[in-house]
């Protein structure tokens, strides 16, 4: 008996076969796209030897980032960097700036560090007490700035961080501030100094009723004072309200910080009697009241203990050699206090 060939059943073995080889060569896909997601190397340099330390920079902007990332030299598909980020969309969205990472990278840790925002940012510490001359020597000495106020003035400088003063001595608040590397300076200093507008404001809005100093920027000279003149926390408010009490009764201040500063270049490390009797605008010894600028930056404690001085009647204090001051209400007991503590630390 002849057999007849079952066509029907033909086909059908034969679409099966199609459709186990579309999954086979569509799973090899996955595991070949999988394996560069995940494990494959795709920053250049990766496999030339390199130390493994060695990092690679790149920009991201809005737009098209795999393109961005191809044209910057990552080696991987321009499509599956699309598929990538498309993919990571559910998650978030990957953050423009400048990025730093291993050589052997992965398609993987880009996109995790652009959906993080985890960009490179360098850093520049403000110390309280630094004059703008201290200041500028930081800046000027961060390699990760541009150097624009180099070779501006005072008055230059000024104008470009948005005062209208001769001297911006002061005005700048002691802080760490993160940028991006390539920043220029004049953005470290407009930070610096928005921060000093904050943080000046909050201290006049709590100060006390009564206070002789009449606006925030008595304030802040009357702090950057107080910033030199201690670095004890507990003794801010009680010289605070030694210069108000001197203020309130029109004595000069009298205050050695000020008259270094008035010499500038001239100060040799040792203050002098000479050096008390040279007049300057800053010579709290030969002048009455507040000099007309700051002398430092203050740093938070003593804006606020500028605004909020301690309930005290002394007019004198003298450093017991400790960190820690000595008050006085007459001069008979501050000379007895200054006797006493110079002696016993050898003045």
């Amino acid at each position: 008996m002849k057999r007849v060939r079952n066509s029907k059943s033909s086909k059908t073995v034969s679409i099966f076969n199609k459709i186990l080889i579309f999954i086979a060569l569509f799973s090899i896909v996955i595991i070949v796209a999988a394996s560069y997601i995940f494990l494959y190397p795709v920053i250049p340099g990766s496999n030339s030897g390199q130390a493994d330390a060695q990092l690679f920079r790149y920009r991201l902007k809005g737009g098209d980032i795999a393109s961005q990332l191809v044209n910057q030299g990552v080696k991987a598909p321009k499509i599956l960097l699309q598929l990538s980020i498309y993919t990571a969309k559910s998650k978030g969205y990957i953050k423009p700036g400048l990025y730093e990472i291993s050589r052997k990278g992965t398609i993987l840790d880009i996109i995790s560090k652009g959906l993080r925002g985890d960009t490179v940012r360098a850093k520049v510490t403000l110390i309280e007490g630094w004059p703008f001359w201290r200041i500028r020597q930081e800046l000027d000495s961060n390699p990760d700035l541009v150097h624009a106020t180099k070779n501006l003035d005072l008055v230059g400088i000024s104008e470009l961080v948005g005062l209208n003063l001769t001297n911006p001595e002061g005005h700048f608040f002691p802080s760490t501030y993160f940028f991006e590397p390539g920043s220029s300076d004049i953005e470290v200093l407009k930070s610096a100094q928005k921060l000093m507008d904050k943080k000046l404001n909050e201290a006049w809005a709590v100060r006390l009723n009564g206070i002789v100093i009449q606006s925030p920027t008595e304030a802040l000279i009357l702090a950057s004072i107080i910033e030199k003149e201690t670095g004890n926390n507990k003794d801010r408010d009680k010289i605070s309200a030694v210069f108000h009490n001197r203020l309130r009764k029109d004595m000069r201040l009298q205050t050695d910080p000020t008259v270094i500063y008035g010499l500038g270049e001239k100060f040799n490390g040792n203050l002098t009697i000479r050096d008390l009797r040279r007049d300057t605008p800053y010579n709290t010894y030969t002048r009455k009241g507040l000099p007309p600028t700051p002398i430092a930056s203050p740093g938070w404690s003593s804006l606020l203990a500028a605004t909020q001085p301690a309930n005290s009647k002394a007019l004198y204090f003298v450093g017991m050699g400790d960190g820690g001051s000595y008050f006085s209400e007459t001069l008979k007991e501050h000379d007895a206090a200054v006797d006493k503590f110079q002696k016993k630390n050898g003045k």
